[in-house]
């Protein structure tokens, strides 16, 4: 049955940190304004253990382990970007660490590594089995809170994506295929190849048994198509022969040939061209989540991550949502939810949005102008064209060729769709392109102050990858990467937390520093104005002049 954590601990008089340090160190360890400290209060202790019951059952299987601790410790390896060896580490050593994580007494245990393991592997099965992400509820709850503490108001937010490759190698479409295969080979049971032929069985095993690179490297074009054509019949007879519904890597296999291979009219098994085979298409059996993108001449196969971040002026900025997507995911498909995610835990109505180009869309711009939020765009994708579209008087399109100056006058063809003579020709022009000339008017008219406010959420876009070897995750598959930007922001975050509660902290004690002289120069007037007054009196007391002096 699910428990939760004592919030209440009682300190051990023997195994208690204060007694083991020194004054100084202990008063850097207890230092309410440092990381660790800050970690604990605003992460650690925030974390809603109620969200997580839905992983026990009601009769068996209660956690032995502190939930918050565990996630936690997540949050502190992507953080850190440690392996789990330096997580466990420093968590057993690491007096800093132990103190974030709400532990204080040298004699507590941390979570085992097979309890942090059994916790992880119950994430991923609720997230196939219930399609909720129980990290992103986490994330929403504990930005909130950290919104409300520090009056974010979120009206000004700004948005930008980054490519994360997957750590897998760049396969042929033959080692696609034949790792594939390999890989149902090695988790099929000796019974169901019984379904095969002792040809076919045979056949089986061959392929199995060469290795799929040395293939590529010693074999031309022609031989390595007429071997992915054999073994793609393979493939057919035995997803056909055998069914296995709940195997992972049938389902791979399986895939793979329907995407790679098509069923003629005759029942002929035959290879597809490249140019039918989707970008969403599996780029290698290992992390099938994973897709092909080519942006700015660099092919990428991996993953979108999309981070939104209030931008408010001399206030404390948070990120308020953050998206992981494959790599075929265009930018404007993430605007709409990363607003209604971004506006469910903030406290003012969201205003304005600040993005580059690429966010710009048919949606991404109705759902602004329905909400009321004022659409910043930094540019438009594309290059600019010749000709520069501008409505007069009257509704004339004025039609500006920006190489020559040359001006004319548009002729109506119809709805929406004008033309000029160029050369002896029509040149025509439609809404779209008219609306980008508005658009691209506008955005070179913004002030610049208004243009700039996209620019630092480059940064966060550098510390979200900022642990990252080459721009490669360390994980496979869409969820895991998705916890991984999930407790990365996390992080971000906190990290911000830090740097403001400091800068605060820093100031407070300057206007402290500053009262306590004012006091000091106060008390020392008043002590030489008394001083004088008393000189006074005594000195015109032989004269008979009476001195009020008002202490």
């Amino acid at each position: 049955m699910f428990r939760k954590t004592k919030t209440e601990k009682q300190l051990s008089l023997q195994s208690n940190v204060a007694q083991y340090i020194s004054k100084s160190a202990y008063k850097n360890f207890s230092d309410p304004t440092a990381w660790h400290s800050l970690f604990f209060e605003q992460v650690t202790n925030r974390i809603d253990e109620n969200m997580f019951s839905s992983l026990y059952s009601d009769k068996m299987g209660a956690p032995n382990s502190s939930i918050k601790i565990l996630i936690s410790m997540m949050i502190l390896k992507e953080g850190h970007g440690w392996s789990d060896h330096e997580l466990f580490e420093n968590c057993h050593f690491n007096l800093l660490v132990r103190k974030s994580l709400g532990i204080l007494n040298l004699e507590e245990q941390i979570p085992s590594e097979s309890t942090y393991y059994l916790f992880r592997n119950r994430l991923m099965e609720h997230c196939k089995k219930h399609n909720e992400d129980l990290f992103e509820k986490t994330f929403k709850h504990i930005t909130k809170t950290q919104i409300l503490q520090f009056n974010v108001s979120g009206k000004s937010v700004r948005m930008d994506s980054k490519l994360i490759g997957s750590n897998i190698a760049f396969f042929s479409r033959y080692e696609i295929i034949h790792r594939a295969l390999c890989l149902y080979y090695k988790s099929i049971e000796s019974k169901n190849l019984t379904a095969l032929s002792e040809s076919e069985l045979l056949q089986l095993q061959e392929v199995v048994k060469e290795q799929s690179t040395k293939t590529v490297y010693r074999s031309t074009k022609e031989q390595i198509k007429e071997r992915m054509q054999s073994i793609g019949t393979l493939i057919y007879k035995v997803t056909a022969l055998i069914q296995e519904t709940e195997n992972e890597d049938y389902k791979t296999l399986k895939r793979i040939f329907e995407e790679q291979y098509k069923i003629t009219d005759h029942q002929q098994i035959e290879l597809r061209p490249k140019e039918e085979i989707s970008a969403n298409s599996v780029q290698s059996p290992y992390d099938t989540d994973c897709s092909f993108r080519n942006k700015n001449g660099e092919s990428t196969k991996g993953y979108s991550h999309n981070v939104a971040e209030t931008c408010d002026k001399d206030s404390l900025n948070l990120i308020t949502n953050v998206q992981t997507k494959p790599a075929t995911a265009q930018d404007n498909g993430f605007v709409e939810p990363a607003l209604e995610n971004s506006q469910e835990i903030l406290i003012d109505n969201i205003k304005n949005l600040h993005t580059d180009g690429a966010y710009n869309g048919t949606e991404s711009q109705e759902y602004t102008k329905e909400h009321g939020i004022n659409f910043y765009l930094t540019g438009l994708q594309g290059k600019q064209g010749r000709y520069d579209l501008l409505f007069i008087e009257n509704d004339q399109l004025q039609v500006i060729d920006i190489v020559t100056g040359e001006t004319q006058i548009a002729q109506k063809v119809k709805e929406d769709k004008y033309k000029i003579k160029v050369e002896k020709a029509n040149r025509y022009f439609t809404k779209k392109q008219i609306e980008s000339c508005y658009k691209r008017r506008q955005i070179n008219e913004l002030p610049s102050e208004i243009k700039d406010k996209r620019n630092n959420v480059e940064s966060t876009i550098f510390h979200l990858a900022y642990p990252l070897r080459k721009d490669k995750t360390k994980y496979r598959g869409l969820f895991k990467n998705t916890i991984w930007a999930t407790l990365r922001c996390l992080w971000i975050n906190l990290s911000r937390i830090v740097k403001y509660v400091t800068k605060v902290c820093q100031r407070t004690k300057l206007n402290v520093n500053f009262s306590l002289l004012v006091n000091w120069f106060l008390i020392i007037v008043i002590s030489i104005f008394k001083l004088t007054c008393l000189e006074l009196i005594v000195s015109r007391k032989n004269n008979k002049i009476n001195l009020v002096c008002f202490y």
